[in-house]
């Protein structure tokens, strides 16, 4: 005769996790059951690893398609954890039990939302109490201990379950898995065992009691039939951060650093608790005395008492630390949630622990970079001169390609240089699952993002490509590069869209520009932005000529691009085949006004035409018999950028100021808006000096108004709007 005990739990509970404790050194059982896919079995002898730190959490996967995965985070105030841990240290044997993952990532989920049952927080709707975690340390954790608590448990969620027969009858997926629970238990009676305890949530107790299980032909049709999918199994660290993510057999809580101090601080719990707060505190320079803290942990029992509650909550805790530690404030409170509450623990696997070849090589690699994962965010500025910071650097961009992004780059500022990279870093579970992902590129961390590469350049767009030529570099992978620039140049020699061509320069010339930082040969990269700027300088003035304005405005976004580019570079032959179609462009009275103004301003920066010439061409785009609209257009683009020369040069002002006042009324209106936004992308200090300038002007016969025709009143109505336009002041 089998004895079968239900240990009915509260997932991530602490008191239950003590209760498992006490019942499992009472019970003495020869197999220790716990809910957990079956497919854990096979790692679960893991856990009497030193090594095996939590919080951590099983990982079961589709090796073909890894997102299709379950993880069972634990932790060490978790009633599993100790279960398991007590089978290790005891030499118990020890299954999992529930649905087998191979079933449960083939089949479609065919229970309805409304029927997802909460029993915790029915029962503790039911006993008045907003917080299911607050009536279950009142009612469960802080009354019973043991087995009794379990009956007690047991006892009122089979009340509940009979409450809600109809919903039971209906969560057809609960049904299965409590089906394949039990199925598990007949097995191992019939095996002869001696006694069995069973950990599980405590919504399961009742009906994994054999005494109430239905018949075996009633499991066997809910499992019969099922589909199948190949999984495999692991183990993964996990964070305290993600304890409240619901995975697996759907558990979560909000305060992980709450309940691990109840579990693991040895006595006098509430003071420690509050010591703890205080340094957090301190430690952000908040002030924190010994007094206050006595302060507080009287004020948490008193509350506890007046509450009727019989020994202080994380309610009382966190209202007595607000009024007294943080006189009565949210704001340093955030700190004690933050730190204390949540924390950023992060669980260690054994070595040995299963993981894909691409995995160990990370992980060898982690260690000989001494980049330690943590889940606390950590900021690093990498000088690339150095060797080995170097290598950090090649990790992380090789892991981006990889789609893990364990690292993110940050801004560096203007400070760092083209030697300095700055990186954040901070480790999550679920990086290990986009590891499993990308290992089908290959087993080392280097061969993977080659193999990567290569495949997405292979239906790149142009745009793609110089991305990758540029992703090539930083991530060292001179096998793959070969490769991204044939497939580059034969795209290029494709398309024939003068924008997708511009786009193209700058990725390159920063990778021709900074690729001797890296130590890495770029003479193919070279050649390739030869043939590039030769098409543009022959394509781009045709694509200037009647063109719409957004068409227009993009078209100048890439000619800024190529400008940028080709400075990095500095070369003067390739300078040159650039500014021949800048000029071209310049020159011709059919292209759009923003382009030609734009061109224009470009020559003159560069010395290639003078501020007389570049006046005078100002002067024929602003011309009675040329349009208006171009005019404006014109001014928008030649005004982009740099503000000196309409600030310091009063040729070009002057044009521009007699342009503006002949402008009939009608078409003044008009060109307005361009107007403001051409001259509205100065910085307000340069708008102000402008105004200034526009006031003293010697305009001639422009200002030689008739007095009679000038209407003081109404004229002094509008003056105070148009200085506040031209930035004069009052």
């Amino acid at each position: 005769m089998t004895d079968v005990h239900v240990l009915g739990v509260r997932h991530h509970g602490p008191g239950s996790a003590r209760a498992v404790a006490l019942a499992l050194r009472e019970l003495e059982p020869d197999l220790v059951v716990v809910e957990g896919a079956p497919e854990l079995d096979a790692v679960s002898g893991l856990a009497a690893s030193p090594q095996m730190v939590p919080p951590v959490a099983g990982l079961v996967y589709v090796p073909d398609e890894p997102r299709r995965a379950a993880f069972y985070p634990l932790a060490d105030f978790s009633p599993e954890w100790v279960a398991l841990r007590h089978a290790a240290s005891t030499g118990t044997d020890m299954r999992f039990a529930d649905l087998a993952a191979a079933h449960s990532f083939a089949l479609d989920d065919d229970t309805p939302d409304d029927l997802r049952l909460d029993p915790l927080g029915l029962l503790a709707s039911a006993a008045g109490f907003d917080d299911a975690e607050a009536w279950w340390e009142d009612v469960v954790e802080h009354r019973h201990h043991g087995l009794d608590a379990f009956a007690v448990v047991g006892d009122a969620m089979a009340a509940l379950r009979d409450a809600e027969a109809d919903r039971v009858a209906a969560d057809r997926s609960t049904l299965r898995r409590e089906a394949a629970m039990r199925q598990i238990i007949r097995a191992e009676i019939k095996q002869g065992r001696r006694s069995i305890a069973v950990v599980c949530g405590a919504w399961h107790a009742p009906v994994l009691d054999p005494a109430w299980f239905p018949s075996v032909g009633a499991d066997r049709a809910l499992l019969t039939g099922l589909p199948k999918v190949k999984v495999a199994a692991t183990w993964a660290p996990w964070t305290s951060r993600r304890l409240s993510f619901r995975s697996g057999y759907g558990a979560g809580v909000t305060s992980p650093g709450w309940y691990r101090h109840q579990f693991t601080a040895p006595d006098h719990a509430l003071v420690r608790w509050m010591v703890g707060t205080t340094h957090a505190l301190r430690g952000h320079g908040l002030d924190a005395s010994p007094a206050s803290t006595i302060e507080a942990v009287r004020l948490a029992e008193t509350l506890a008492a007046v509450r009727d509650r019989p020994s202080p909550g994380l309610g009382e805790v966190l209202d007595a630390t607000r009024s007294v530690l943080c006189f009565g404030s949210d704001v340093p409170l955030r700190i004690v949630v933050d730190e204390l509450l949540v924390g950023d623990h992060l669980g260690t696997v054994p070595d040995d622990t299963p993981m894909v070849p691409l995995a160990r090589d990370l992980m060898r690699t982690q260690k000989r970079l001494r980049l330690k994962p943590s889940a606390v965010e950590q900021q690093v500025t990498l000088d690339l001169r150095t060797p080995s910071h170097l290598e950090r650097s090649v990790l992380f961009h090789r892991l981006a390609l990889l789609g893990v992004d364990w690292a993110v780059a940050a801004d560096t500022g203007r400070t760092l240089g083209t030697f300095k990279e700055a990186w954040s870093h901070a480790w999550r579970p679920e990086l290990d699952v986009a590891l499993i992902e990308a290992s089908v590129h290959g087993t080392t961390v280097d061969a993977a993002a080659a193999s990567t590469v290569r495949e997405r350049a292979a239906t790149a767009d142009l745009a793609g490509l110089t991305g990758l030529v540029e992703q090539t570099l930083l991530a060292d992978l001179p096998d793959a590069r070969p490769y991204v620039m044939e497939r580059l140049g034969a795209r290029a020699a494709q398309d024939a869209d003068v924008g997708h061509l511009m786009g193209a320069v700058e990725p390159l010339a920063r990778v021709r520009r900074y690729g001797d930082v890296r130590g890495s040969d770029t003479g193919a990269v070279h050649a390739a932005l030869v043939g590039l700027v030769a098409r543009i300088a022959v394509g781009l003035p045709g694509a200037s000529v009647a063109i719409a304005d957004d068409l227009a405005a993009d078209l100048v976004a890439g000619v800024d691009s190529v400008q940028r580019g080709l400075s990095l570079v500095a070369d003067p032959g390739l300078t040159a085949t650039w500014f021949d179609g800048v000029t071209r462009v310049a020159g011709h009275d059919g292209s759009h006004g923003l382009l030609a103004g734009r061109a224009n301003r470009i020559l003159l920066d560069a010395g290639e035409i003078t501020v007389d010439e570049a006046t005078r061409r100002l002067g024929l785009a602003l011309t009675l018999v040329a349009e208006p609209a171009r005019g404006a257009a014109w001014i928008e683009g030649f005004l982009a950028g740099d503000d000196t020369v309409i600030l310091h040069d009063p040729l070009v002002l002057g044009v521009i100021d007699a342009w503006l006042v002949d402008l009939r009324p009608e078409a003044f209106d008009d060109l307005l808006p361009l107007l403001r936004r051409g001259f509205g992308a100065m910085p307000a200090p340069s708008r102000r000096q402008l105004g200034g300038i526009v006031g003293r002007l010697d305009r001639g016969e422009h200002l030689a108004v008739d007095d009679d025709e000038l209407d003081e009143t109404r004229a002094a109505l509008v003056e105070p709007l148009v200085r506040q336009i031209l930035g004069m002041g009052p």
